[in-house]
C-alpha cells in the first residue's frame, strides 16, 4: 500500500465502463487495486460491447451506471437529487448556482444532466462515513459531473485529460475545471504544457504516459526479415484526425509502383464507409482486410506478422488531436517498425530518423516513401526498432507508470476527507 492511501476509496468517474478502445483505463484500474487502492467505477453509460479485454474480469471494483438519459429516468434523478439536497444543502446550492451559471453560457441541456447525474452519483456511489476522492478519465463531460459531485459532497476532485477532451474543449471552461481540481493528470508532455498554461491558480499537472504490459507486448524474438506479400498494420478508430485517408493514398501509390502488399486495418468508427470507398476507388479493394474492433489476443497475432506499422494522425480543425497513441507503442514493443506522423505529442515517442520514420500529416507521398524505406532497409529497420523497443522500455512500462500514479494519488488523496451522508450539512 502506497503512504496512506488506505483510508479513500477512489471513485473513478468514466464515460463508459467497459470500452475496448479504453483498454488503457481498465488497465489504470487493475493496477491501482494492485498497489492496494480501493476503486469504485462510476459509468456515465453502459457500452453493451460484446467484445471485452481479460483485464475486465480481474478488476474488483464495483460499479455503478448512472442515468444515461433524462426523461426515462427522470423520476429517480429528482428523487435522489432531493435526498442529496437534503443530506447536503450547502454543497447542492453551490452545485446547482454553478450549473445554472453554466447553463446561462452554454445553453445545452446535457448541463442540466451533469447535475442530476452528480446527485445521483452522491446518494447511489458515496457511501456514508467512507473517505473517497473522485476522479474523472477525460476532462469533458465525466470532469463535468465530478465537479457538481464534488461540490455537493465536499470530496476533492481530480481528472485525467487525454486528447480530444482536452484539445476541443473551450479554454476558459477547461481552464475553470482545472481550477476546481485538487490535481491533473494527463498523458504526454505536450498536454501538460497545454494545461499548466490555463491553469489559472497553480493546480498541479502531471504527465504520466499510460504505457502497457511490457510481458504481453514481447517483441524479443527476432522476425524473419520482411518479404513481398509485405504486411502493412493499421489498429485506430476509423475517424479523421488518425489520417487513415493519407495511409490509403500512401499505399495507393506503393500499389502504383508495383509493390506486393496486404493492409490489415483494425478498428472501428463512424468513417468507415467513407474509407472503404476510398480504398475501393485506389483500387485497394483486394488488398484491405477490414477487421472491425478485435481484442487483445488477436491484435498481437497480427502484430507479430506484420513487416510495418502505419498511422497518419493529424490535428483537425476543431483542434482535436492523438497523444501518444497506445498502438505505436504496442508495435514498437512488438518490434514492428512503425510510420507514422509528427503531429502533437507523437514525435515524444516516434521521432523521426531515431525510433521511426516521421512525415508530415496529409502527405501520402512522404508517408509512402517511409514505408517503402522501412520494408526494404534492413539496416535501418533494425536500427530503429531496437531503439524504439528501448524508448518503450523506458517511458511505457505501465507498472512503472503506475507506481508513479499511485504516489500522485497517495500525496493528494491519502488523508481522511469529508464523505456524504456524514452530517446533516456534509458540504460545508
Amino acid at each position: 500500500m502506497t503512504g496512506g492511501s488506505e483510508a479513500v476509496r477512489l471513485i473513478m468517474v468514466l464515460k463508459g465502463y467497459p470500452r475496448l478502445s479504453e483498454t488503457f483505463i481498465s488497465n489504470e484500474i487493475l493496477l491501482l487495486e494492485a498497489q492496494g487502492f480501493k476503486v469504485r467505477i462510476v459509468s456515465m453509460r453502459d457500452p453493451r460491447e460484446a467484445a471485452r479485454h481479460a483485464s475486465i474480469y480481474r478488476i474488483k471494483a464495483d460499479v455503478v451506471y448512472l442515468p444515461e438519459y433524462i426523461r426515462p429516468a427522470l423520476g429517480e434523478l429528482l428523487y435522489e437529487n432531493f435526498r442529496a439536497a437534503l443530506v447536503a444543502p450547502r454543497g447542492y446550492l453551490r452545485a446547482l448556482g454553478l450549473m445554472v451559471r453554466h447553463l446561462a453560457r452554454t445553453r445545452r441541456s446535457a448541463t442540466v444532466k451533469h447535475l442530476l447525474q452528480a446527485g445521483f452519483l452522491c446518494r447511489r456511489a458515496l457511501t456514508p462515513g467512507e473517505p473517497a476522492h473522485l476522479h474523472a478519465h477525460f476532462a469533458h463531460s465525466p470532469t463535468s459531473v465530478a465537479v457538481y459531485a464534488g461540490l455537493i459532497s465536499g470530496l476533492p476532485v481530480s481528472f485525467t485529460g487525454h486528447a480530444k477532451d482536452v484539445w476541443t474543449q473551450e479554454p476558459g471552461k477547461l481552464a475553470e475545471k482545472i481550477g476546481r481540481a485538487a490535481f491533473v493528470v494527463t498523458c504526454t508532455r505536450a498536454n501538460a504544457a497545454y494545461l499548466r498554461r490555463l491553469s489559472p491558480n497553480g493546480t498541479p499537472v502531471y504527465d504520466v504516459y499510460h504505457g502497457i504490459d511490457l510481458s504481453l507486448f514481447d517483441g524479443a524474438d527476432k522476425r524473419p526479415e520482411p518479404a513481398p506479400p509485405y504486411r502493412i498494420l493499421t489498429v485506430a478508430r476509423l475517424t479523421a484526425k488518425k489520417g487513415l485517408d493519407t495511409v490509403l493514398d500512401a499505399l495507393g501509390r506503393l500499389a502504383g509502383e508495383g509493390m506486393d502488399f496486404t493492409y490489415d486495418l483494425v478498428g472501428e468508427g463512424e468513417d468507415r464507409e467513407a474509407l472503404q470507398a476510398r480504398a475501393r476507388d485506389l483500387g485497394l479493394g483486394d488488398r484491405v482486410r477490414w477487421h472491425g474492433a478485435m481484442p487483445h489476443e488477436a491484435v498481437l497475432a497480427l502484430y507479430r506478422k506484420a513487416d510495418v506499422f502505419a498511422l497518419g494522425c493529424r490535428v483537425l480543425p476543431n483542434g482535436d488531436r492523438d497523444g501518444v497513441p497506445n498502438v505505436i507503442v504496442e508495435a514498437m514493443a512488438m518490434g514492428v517498425p512503425v510510420a507514422a506522423t509528427n503531429v502533437s505529442a507523437l514525435p515524444e515517442l516516434a521521432k523521426d530518423g531515431e525510433t521511426a520514420l516521421a512525415c508530415p500529416p496529409d502527405d501520402p507521398a512522404a508517408l509512402a516513401a517511409n514505408i517503402r524505406r522501412l520494408l526494404t532497409d534492413a539496416a535501418l529497420r533494425a536500427r530503429l526498432t531496437g531503439a524504439a523497443r528501448a524508448a518503450v522500455a523506458r517511458d511505457f512500462d505501465n507498472a512503472a507508470n503506475i507506481e508513479r500514479l499511485a504516489a500522485i494519488f497517495a500525496r493528494h488523496a491519502g488523508g481522511r476527507v469529508p464523505s456524504v451522508g456524514a452530517a446533516p450539512d456534509g458540504a460545508a
